[in-house]
C-alpha cells in the first residue's frame, strides 16, 4: 500500500506543472503593468458606472430602475409587487435582486431619504433616521412612480437623450434621464468610489427652480440671496454661516452643522425631539446619552425613550426636577449627535469625467446639458410635423381631382405599378403616394381630404416657429424657464430645515456646570495622575507611590482646567481635571494610559496645562536641538481627544517645558557641560512636528540629557553658562553650580 501511494504522488503534476503534465511557464510582470492593465479598467467602472451621480443626479442603478419602472406602465397604472419591479430591472442591472431593491428603498416615499421621491411605496420601506427599522421584503410591498417623474420622462420618447445597449445588448436604455428641472441639486446623493467620492446635499426644489429660472437670465446672480443653503427631508436647523456657505457654492466642497428640533413640555417636565440632524440615527443619539448618562457627565437626565410611531419620530427626554432645558439642550447639542456637521463635496460625473463642482458651476452644466435636450426634442417634434405637412401636400394634389386617383388605381393592373402611376399622374414622391395609396375606400370622399388638409396652414406657422427656437437661444432658456415654473406650481413644497444665523444662537453655555475649586495634581513617573483638594492634602500630605515609583511632576491648578498629556510617541491627549475623580494622598491615582485609551507599550511623557494662548512650549530634543511651539497648535475646532504628531520624531524627546513670559533655562549635556539661554532668542513655529534649531553643540559621544527653568536648577554662576547666540557647546559645571555638597566629618 505504501509503495502504491508513493507511485501516486509521484503521477501528480508538481506546483509548476498543469494538468496535461507540461511545466507552465512563469512570467513576472511590473507592478506597474499590473495596475495600468487590471487595477484601472475596475477603478474606472466603479467610478463611471457605479458610484459617481452624473448631471441628471442619478447614478446608473437609479436609472435602471426608474426607466424600467417607466417601461412598466407605473407611472400612470397601479402600484405593482416590488418584486416584479425587481425582477423587471434586473435585464438593465445585473447585480442580484439585494442592490436593486436596497435602490428602490431609497428612492421611496416611505424611507424618505429624499425631499422629492421617485416611488409612490406601499408597505414598510424603513426609516432613513433609524438604524434598526428594516425595511420588509419586496414579496409583501409595492409601487409605482411618483407623480415628479413625468418630469423625468417627459422628453424620453422624443430623442431628448441617447440610447445606449443594454450590459448584454439586448435592450435600450437611456444614457440620462432628460430631468426638467435641476435634480442633481434636489436629491442627495452619496457615492465612494475607487480613490474618490461623492456627497451631495439636498436643496429645496421650488428654491432650484427660482435659482436655475434666475441664471437663466443672468449667469452672475446672487445665488445665496434665492437658494440660501441646503434642505433636508429630516429636518431640524442649520447653522447659517455666510462665508461657509460661500466656500460651499464657489468650491463644491465645506461643511455646515444641522441640529435637531426640540419642545419643552413643562407640565410633564419632558424634552421631545422630533427631527433630528440628516447624518444621525435615532439609535445613535440614544446610545451616546446613555453613554454620558452612565459616565455621570448628564445628571440631568432620568430616562431618555424612543416614542416613535406611524406619526413619525418622537424621542423624548425625563428631566430630573429643578433642570433648566436650555442648557441641558446647548449641553446635548455640544456632545451628542443631536447636533452633527454635513460634509460636502460635490463631485459630479461630467461627459464621463469626475469634476468637483460649485453650485454656479452645476447649475452652469446642467443648464447647457437641457438646453441641448430642448434643442433635441424641437428638432424631433420639427422633423415629425415636417413629415406631415409633406403628406398633407400631397393630399392637397388628390383633392384636384378624386376622380383621376380612382381611376389610376382602377386601370393599374399590377399592384406594384399603383404608386408610379400615382406619382406620374400628381406629380407627388413616393412617400406622399403611398400615403394616398394607403387611404381606405370609405375616406376617398372630398370631405375627408379638405378635414386633413385644413390645418396645412396652421401646421406651416408652427413648424416655422420651431425653426425660430432653434436659430435663438433666449427662446430656448424661454421654454426651459416656463417649464421650471410648472414644477414650483405642482410640485414645490416648503422647506423643511429650519435656517438658524449664527448670531441668534444663545451664548455657548459656560462650564459652570463643571465644580470648579483648587486642586494639587500629582504625576508619578509610571504615570498615575492624583487630583487631591486643599482639605484632603492638610489632612495627609505625605504621598503614596508603587515601590519603584516615584513623583515626577506637581502642579497647582483648578477643577476645570484643561490639560494635554504628552506620550513617548508623539501623541498627545486632550483632557480635563474635571474628567478625573478627587484623590487622597494614601491612593496610588488613575493611570493615565488606562484612561486615555493611550496605544500598547504607550507610555506618560509629561504634562501641560494651557494657562492661555500666549503660552509656548520648548521641546528639548538629544540632538541639541529645540524647538518652540505655540500652545495654539494643539487647538481644534472638533472635541478630538487624541492629536499624532504632537512633536518631532527626529530625535528622543529630553524635557518639554512651558511657559506664557520670556525666560531662561538651562540645557544639560551627558558630558557634565550647561547651557544658559533666554527663550526670546527661538522663534517660534507653527507646526507641531518642528525639528527646531539646534541650541547646543554636541561632541559625538554626547547627548543631552535633560532640561530645566534657571530657577529650578542649582546653577549660581549664571554669567559662567550664559551664551549670546546659538548654537554653543556651553560650559563645564563646576562643584557650586551641580547642588551637590561636600559631606565633611567633624571630630
Amino acid at each position: 500500500m505504501a509503495r502504491k501511494k508513493h507511485e501516486e504522488q509521484q503521477k501528480k503534476p508538481s506546483g509548476n506543472e498543469n494538468v496535461m503534465g507540461l511545466r507552465a511557464e512563469v512570467t513576472e510582470q511590473p507592478i506597474t503593468e499590473t495596475l495600468e492593465v487590471n487595477f484601472m479598467p475596475y477603478a474606472m467602472s466603479v467610478i463611471v458606472s457605479r458610484a459617481i451621480p452624473e448631471i441628471d443626479g442619478f447614478k446608473p442603478a437609479h436609472r435602471k430602475l426608474l426607466y424600467t419602472m417607466y417601461k412598466m406602465g407605473l407611472l400612470t397604472g397601479a402600484r405593482t409587487k416590488s418584486a416584479n419591479i425587481v425582477g423587471s430591472t434586473m435585464k438593465l442591472n445585473p447585480h442580484g435582486d439585494g442592490p436593486i431593491y436596497d435602490t428602490m428603498v431609497r428612492l421611496s416615499k416611505g424611507y424618505g431619504a429624499l425631499l422629492a421621491p421617485f416611488v409612490d411605496s406601499k408597505g414598510n420601506f424603513g426609516k432613513v433616521y433609524s438604524r434598526d427599522m428594516a425595511y420588509a421584503a419586496s414579496r409583501y410591498t409595492e409601487a409605482k412612480l411618483s407623480q415628479i417623474c413625468g418630469e423625468l420622462f417627459r422628453d424620453m420618447d422624443k430623442d431628448a437623450v441617447d440610447m445606449v445597449d443594454s450590459y448584454d445588448g439586448s435592450m435600450k436604455e437611456p444614457s440620462l434621464l432628460p430631468t426638467t428641472f435641476p435634480n442633481v441639486l434636489v436629491s442627495a446623493n452619496q457615492g465612494i468610489a475607487v480613490g474618490m467620492a461623492s456627497n451631495l446635499c439636498g436643496f429645496n426644489l421650488g428654491e432650484v427652480c427660482q435659482a436655475e429660472i434666475a441664471y437663466l437670465k443672468n449667469p452672475d446672480c446672487d445665488l445665496l440671496d434665492l437658494l440660501p443653503a441646503p434642505d433636508f427631508p429630516t429636518g431640524g436647523e442649520l447653522i447659517y454661516k455666510r462665508d461657509e456657505m460661500e466656500e460651499i457654492y464657489r468650491t463644491g466642497r465645506g461643511s455646515f452643522r444641522v441640529r435637531a428640533k426640540w419642545s419643552y413640555d413643562k407640565a410633564n417636565n419632558i424634552i421631545e425631539i422630533r427631527e433630528i440632524p440628516y447624518t444621525t440615527t435615532s439609535e445613535a443619539v440614544i446610545d451616546k446619552v446613555s453613554e454620558l448618562v452612565k459616565a455621570g457627565k448628564l445628571k440631568e437626565i432620568s430616562d431618555m425613550r424612543d416614542e416613535t410611531d406611524l406619526s413619525g419620530l418622537k424621542l423624548a427626554i425625563d428631566l430630573k426636577r429643578g433642570t433648566d432645558p436650555d442648557k441641558l439642550m446647548q449641553k446635548l447639542f455640544r456632545m451628542t449627535p443631536l447636533m452633527d456637521a454635513f460634509s460636502c463635496n460635490f463631485n459630479i460625473l461630467i461627459a464621463g469625467m469626475p469634476r468637483v463642482l460649485g453650485v454656479r458651476e452645476i447649475l452652469e452644466e446642467w443648464t447647457a446639458w437641457r438646453i441641448e435636450s430642448v434643442r433635441r426634442r424641437i428638432h424631433f417634434e420639427l422633423t415629425r410635423k415636417k413629415e406631415r405637412l409633406h403628406l398633407l401636400k400631397g393630399l392637397e394634389k388628390i383633392l384636384l381631382d378624386i376622380d383621376k386617383a380612382i381611376a389610376i388605381i382602377r386601370g393599374t393592373e399590377l399592384d406594384a405599378e399603383v404608386i408610379p402611376n400615382l406619382i406620374i399622374g400628381f406629380g407627388i414622391d413616393q412617400v406622399q403616394a403611398e400615403f394616398v395609396a394607403e387611404i381606405k375606400l370609405r375616406n376617398i370622399n372630398k370631405e375627408y381630404i379638405l378635414r386633413q388638409t385644413r390645418d396645412t396652414q396652421a401646421l406651416e406657422e408652427e413648424i416655422a416657429d420651431l425653426e425660430d427656437i432653434l436659430k435663438r437661444k433666449d427662446r430656448i432658456k424661454g421654454i426651459i424657464s416656463a417649464e421650471l415654473q410648472k414644477v414650483i406650481k405642482q410640485y414645490a413644497e416648503p422647506r423643511r430645515t429650519a435656517i438658524l444665523y449664527e448670531d441668534e444662537l444663545p451664548e455657548p453655555a459656560p462650564e459652570e456646570d463643571i465644580p470648579d475649586y483648587p486642586v494639587t495634581v500629582f504625576l508619578s513617573r509610571h504615570g498615575y495622575l492624583k487630583k487631591i483638594t486643599p482639605q484632603s492634602l492638610r489632612m495627609s500630605s505625605e504621598q503614596k507611590f508603587k515601590e519603584d515609583d516615584g513623583l515626577l511632576m506637581r502642579f497647582e491648578a483648578m477643577n476645570s482646567s484643561e490639560l494635554l498629556v504628552f506620550s513617548d510617541r508623539c501623541q498627545v491627549y486632550k483632557t480635563r481635571l474635571s474628567d478625573f475623580e478627587d484623590s487622597r494622598a494614601s491612593s496610588l491615582g488613575t493611570f493615565l494610559p488606562s484612561k486615555l485609551q493611550m496605544d500598547e507599550g504607550e507610555s506618560v511623557f509629561s504634562v501641560v496645562f494651557p494657562a492661555d494662548d500666549r503660552m509656548s512650549l520648548l521641546f528639548v530634543f538629544e540632538n541639541g536641538k529645540v524647538a518652540r511651539v505655540g500652545i495654539g497648535a494643539y487647538s481644534t475646532k472638533s472635541n478630538r481627544r487624541k492629536l499624532t504628531g504632537a512633536y518631532s520624531d527626529r530625535s528622543p524627546l529630553r524635557a518639554i517645558l512651558s511657559f506664557t513670559q520670556e525666560r531662561d533655562a538651562v540645557v544639560y549635556s551627558t558630558e557634565g557641560r550647561a547651557l544658559l539661554f533666554n527663550t526670546a532668542q527661538l522663534a517660534e513655529k507653527a507646526t507641531r512636528d518642528s525639528q527646531g534649531i539646534q541650541v547646543m553643540t554636541l561632541k559625538p559621544k554626547y547627548r543631552v540629557e535633560t532640561a530645566s527653568f534657571l530657577e529650578d536648577t542649582p546653577i549660581r554662576n549664571h554669567a559662567r553658562y550664559r551664551i549670546r547666540s546659538l548654537p554653543a557647546a556651553g560650559a563645564l559645571l563646576k562643584p557650586e553650580d551641580t547642588g551637590e555638597t561636600q559631606l565633611t566629618l567633624d571630630l
